[in-house]
């Protein structure tokens, strides 16, 4: 199978389950990017464009929910995030309205469009505020299964998506749960706990560790919040050493949120593998993972370090 991006899988999600006249989808003039054009095909008169104005089209979102809709508000991760946080805070968290906010174009992997546009602390923001589930996926499945969760939940949800191609991971077969991670290699001797195409990285990580005599388990946590309490338990009593890998700024973000759950639940070494409270650059999307640390080789070599 070949590579397909986050984003994509999402358009092709909405028009999949569509078909319900609840589901009406938001876009922020980029609807070619955010791959929404795919519902738009389908259903045009469920599809809204509400131009540059992202704020805007959160409050429009909120309108909407309170009339019984299923509302999909999407732009790029950097601007729904960040630009429109009141409106996401005041209009939708605080009633806690039936708003899902998918945002596209997240962390590193954007490339050459640079720090303006890579968005690396949209998981902290949005794990901040109260009522609002952060998801983020890591493939095709584990995206099409988000969004069918996302449209069965009754609440604000927030679903970080990505501009990059990623290879598959989960089967047809996948079971999607909100709050519950997944165990998609088991080992004994640490585990790497990681997020969206992290998750990927990890497992060619986990490879390279198996030659140098290391087994690593690697759980893929799509819901940061709530975040999987009794997995991540489960994993540093039979495994010890914790490693959290995520595209995403380290403060806030998967690494926060799983110190947060051990340290009350089980506290142990965890090693915290993302960008260190940087801004991105304008690269390739490899160049981009290579310079801040996240190729698989950098991940392992990190591991090996930290074991010690």
């Amino acid at each position: 199978m070949g590579k397909v991006a986050t984003r994509e899988a999402y358009g092709n999600a909405l028009a999949q389950y569509g078909a319900d006249e609840r589901i009406v989808v938001l876009d922020a003039d980029l609807s070619k990017s955010t791959k929404t054009d795919t519902f738009k095909k389908v259903y045009p008169e469920r599809h809204f464009n509400m131009g540059i104005a992202e704020a805007d089209m959160m409050c429009v979102a909120a309108g909407l929910a309170t009339c019984g809709k299923i509302v999909f508000a999407s732009t790029f991760a950097i601007f729904a995030s960040e630009r429109a946080c009141e409106q996401i805070r005041n209009s939708i968290c605080y009633p806690k309205l039936n708003v899902k906010i998918c945002a596209t174009h997240a962390g590193l992997t954007v490339g050459e469009d640079g720090a303006s546009h890579q968005c690396l602390e949209d998981l902290a923001v949005m794990r901040a505020l109260p009522n609002m589930t952060v998801i983020s996926t890591c493939d095709e499945i584990e995206t099409n299964r988000a969004i069918k969760a996302a449209i069965d939940y009754n609440g604000p949800v927030y679903i970080r998506l990505g501009r990059l191609g990623v290879e598959a991971v989960h089967g047809e077969d996948f079971k999607f749960e909100i709050g519950k991670g997944v165990t998609v290699r088991d080992g004994k001797d640490v585990t790497l706990v990681a997020t969206g195409l992290m998750v990927q990285e990890s497992l060619k990580a986990a490879d390279i560790l198996a030659e140098r005599g290391i087994d690593a388990r690697v759980v893929d946590i799509h819901t940061i919040k709530p975040i999987d309490k009794d997995l991540l338990v489960k994993c540093a009593k039979e495994t010890g050493l914790i490693v959290t890998v995520e595209e995403h700024n380290i403060a806030g973000g998967l690494g926060g949120a799983v110190c947060e759950a051990l340290s009350e639940n089980y506290p142990c070494k965890v090693k915290m593998i993302g960008v260190q409270e940087k801004y991105g650059k304008s690269g390739t999307p490899a160049a981009l993972l290579e310079k801040y640390g996240l190729t698989a080789q950098q991940i392992a070599d990190k591991v090996i370090a930290a074991k010690g």
